[in-house]
């Protein structure tokens, strides 16, 4: 693949460039012996060391977006440039990052710090979803590709004083949520999924705009979703707002048009208090404080299959889920659906590898993936899921023991299980550490771990 421009230059404020490997310890940890009069003590290195944060990154490399340079330009200790990462690799940072979002082809990290630098881009960058990256022959060039985690300042007026607390990523957009100063986008604005007026052959290559979205929420912004081309708000009040391209209903107005600023999202949400959304395709999903699940967009897949037999809807409909329990998760990819209810339990359904096996592919109501597939037995009978995500044809579960387990479309080795096979079960990811949260894109994850290694 032909890189135009491509960033390896050191740049103030860099999270850095050394990489390392993970290889599994097969050593047991080395003992010191202390000698009493009662006998030998022994204490093991580090058994007082504070965790450390971590981040690890897997899937296709071209792109940049597993922000690993020598993986796309083999530097003198790598003779060949390594296209798919099939396994967790360190990335290193200097900052800890405490959000992570994957978009087509292109990552987002954040740190909660209070330092002027605190948001890092990687990947492909032709629409400005990373900012202007200026390039080092021309300061009115951006960068096309940027192959190592590089900052992306934000317009803040107080950026000493604001933290950024969560990214997302669509196709070709990025949001960003801070505390004090709302809610930033960048990227592609061309069906107004920016949240600002659209322009006629609007140039997003080499953009400056970063654009702060406000005046639309009646309260504050607690939580931010990108689909494909649309985006998702969701404010402390429990409302929810939509802007951007509405064509499968996604953005649940009750109309399939554009929409350029974000609306409120009304339908059988009106008077519901919303605790979390989802999206990343172009089907939508909202879970409510009391543990319904509601759904709108694209059901081309049966993602919406049991309140409809259309292939879409543009308004909010509540999904009756029998014996699920009630909800506290849901993710939703491109043709794909999970839930998490209370107790830990996961539920799919949709088209694709849906985690039951290879004879089921296609499902409109909730199936339940078994508990033992994600480590539960006779031995560890409180082995719970905590978290679930979904890439574009993927999904991911951390457990309450900080294990993450991956199933789906392996493309490009999205995975990280070693393999480029698809897996048609739940399958552990070896990583050092426990996993405290987890991104899934189109063909790469990126992980973040708490480590005593």
């Amino acid at each position: 693949m032909a890189l135009p421009c491509l960033q390896l230059c050191v740049r103030r404020g860099r999270v850095g460039l050394e990489v390392r490997g993970y290889a599994a310890l097969s050593k047991a940890p080395r003992t010191q012996e202390k000698k009493t009069s009662d006998g030998p003590v022994f204490q093991y290195v580090g058994e007082r060391r504070k965790p450390t944060h971590k981040v690890f990154v897997w899937g296709f490399s071209f792109t940049g977006a597993l922000g690993i340079p020598s993986f796309v330009v083999p530097d003198s200790g790598r003779k060949n440039p390594r296209k798919h990462q099939l396994t967790p690799y360190r990335l290193e940072t200097e900052n800890k990052i405490s959000s992570a979002a994957c978009g087509y082809g292109f990552t987002l990290i954040a740190s909660s710090t209070k330092d002027v630098t605190k948001l890092w881009g990687m990947g492909l960058n032709k629409d400005s979803q990373l900012g202007f990256q200026r390039s080092q022959h021309s300061r009115h060039q951006s960068y096309d590709y940027v192959l190592e985690p590089s900052p992306v300042a934000l317009p803040l007026v107080k950026p000493q004083q604001t933290r950024v607390l969560q990214v997302s990523c669509g196709r070709a957009h990025s949001l960003v949520l801070t505390d004090q100063e709302g809610v930033f986008s960048l990227g592609n604005n061309a069906y107004g999924q920016c949240g600002r007026q659209i322009v006629e052959d609007e140039v997003y290559s080499g953009s400056h705009i970063i654009h702060k979205t406000e005046g639309f929420f009646c309260s504050r912004v607690v939580q931010v979703a990108c689909g494909q081309d649309h985006s998702l708000f969701l404010t402390e009040t429990g409302k929810v707002y939509a802007c951007g391209w509405g064509a499968d209903g996604q953005t649940g107005l009750g109309h399939h048009n554009i929409s350029s600023k974000p609306v409120e999202v009304r339908g059988e949400l009106a008077g519901v208090e919303v605790q979390q959304i989802s999206t990343y395709g172009d089907c939508s999903l909202a879970v409510s404080r009391d543990g319904q699940l509601y759904g709108w967009g694209n059901s081309e897949y049966l993602q919406l299959a049991s309140v409809t037999e259309t292939t879409q809807i543009n308004s909010p409909r509540r999904l009756p889920l029998n014996d699920c329990g009630k909800v506290v998760q849901a993710a939703c990819g491109g043709s794909q659906v999970a839930i998490l209810n209370e107790k830990g339990e996961v539920f799919v359904w949709g088209y694709g590898i849906l985690g039951k096996g290879p004879k089921l592919s296609e499902s409109s109501t909730p199936e339940m993936i078994p508990p033992t597939l994600f480590g539960r037995s006779e031995f560890n009978r409180s082995v719970a899921v905590r978290q679930i995500r979904c890439g574009l044809n993927h999904f991911a579960a951390v457990t309450d023991g900080g294990e993450l387990f991956v199933w789906g479309k392996n493309v490009r080795g999205c995975l990280g299980i070693g393999k480029k096979d698809d897996q048609y079960f739940p399958w552990r990811v070896t990583v050092p550490g426990e996993v405290v949260d987890v991104a899934c894109g189109v063909d790469h994850m990126v992980a973040l771990v708490k480590s005593l290694l």
